[in-house]
């Protein structure tokens, strides 16, 4: 039976990620919930961990890595920040060991752009794209995370020289559910209108100014020429990732194009934009990544 070496989690916001890794880096056994740092904050750091590692029977020496919100203000022990520039070998130094439990149990932190005019964090991300991208990487790589709060990062061999947060997965949720538009979308369940989000992205893109405008044109064609829910949420998807893609090619874009860190259902959205703009993107999953990045950062810790 294969001997496990560490466990590495992923605790965001709203969602917790568990592997039980053996020392080849290979995943003996998983574990997912809903139980991110809001729920764990009520129910209990430790209690919610310690479920999860007697699930996948962890003996009780192993060590456990963790990034994301757990290592926030309001999470379970806060981690802090390294500022851009932003090396990735320095954020596997400055892991912070969570103080009174038996088990060394590490947390990540994340990195902070201290600039009044463009403040930002990420938390998380980091790890991903140390896992993408590895400790000694040379050259210089525009990188799209897109999610909730997508992140725009620039990185210049293996330190993080600036990056960018927008806010487009909330802004979907808000305009989609909150708004006017909720009436345009109603029914669209899962149908998809691949032509009317690529019709998006490009409008968008080439006049993100008219965002807001472009927006409303969902309720308003609809309204006027007819069109299906389907094509109304697509417009406004395609409409937002547009904006956002507008903002994140803006400067220098290498020469291989962007790597595109994602999974599921946004990175088919994201690489269908990128197609929409005849522009490429590299991509990697974003579960492997984050997995890799643990890896890479377990090796750096405990390997004496």
């Amino acid at each position: 039976m294969t001997e496990p070496a560490y466990v590495a989690v992923d605790w965001g916001t709203s969602s917790f990620r568990l592997w039980l890794v053996d020392r080849a880096g290979q995943v003996i056994a998983e574990r997912r919930s809903g139980e991110g740092m809001l729920a764990a904050a009520k129910t209990g750091f430790p209690a919610v961990l310690q479920a999860h590692l007697a699930a996948v029977e962890a003996p009780d020496h192993l060590p456990v890595l963790v990034c994301g919100m757990a290592g926030a203000k309001t999470g379970w022990v806060e981690a802090g920040y390294v500022d851009t520039p932003a090396q990735l070998l320095a954020v596997l130094k400055q892991a912070v060991r969570v103080p009174g439990e038996a088990r060394d149990i590490r947390i990540l932190p994340g990195i902070a752009q201290r600039d009044a005019k463009a403040p930002d964090v990420m938390r998380g991300e980091e790890t991903q794209l140390l896992g993408a991208l590895g400790l000694d990487a040379a050259g210089e790589a525009l990188v799209c995370m897109p999610g909730t709060h997508s992140k725009w990062v620039r990185v210049k061999d293996g330190t993080v020289e600036s990056f960018s947060t927008f806010m487009t997965g909330e802004l979907f949720s808000a305009v989609s559910r909150e708004t006017i538009l909720s009436l345009a979308v109603t029914g669209a369940e899962d149908s998809e209108d691949i032509a009317s989000f690529k019709a998006a992205v490009k409008a968008a893109f080439d006049a993100p100014a008219f965002a807001a405008n472009l927006l409303f044109t969902a309720r308003s064609r609809q309204l006027l020429f007819g069109g299906t829910p389907a094509a109304a949420r697509e417009t406004l998807s395609g409409t937002l990732i547009g904006a956002e893609l507008a903002a994140g090619l803006s400067g220098a874009v290498p020469k291989e194009g962007a790597t595109l860190i994602a999974s599921g259902r946004l990175a088919m959205l994201y690489r269908m934009a990128f197609e929409a703009l005849s522009m490429t993107a590299k991509p990697v999953d974003a579960d492997e990544a984050v997995r890799r990045g643990l890896s890479m950062a377990a090796a750096a810790i405990w390997t004496k």
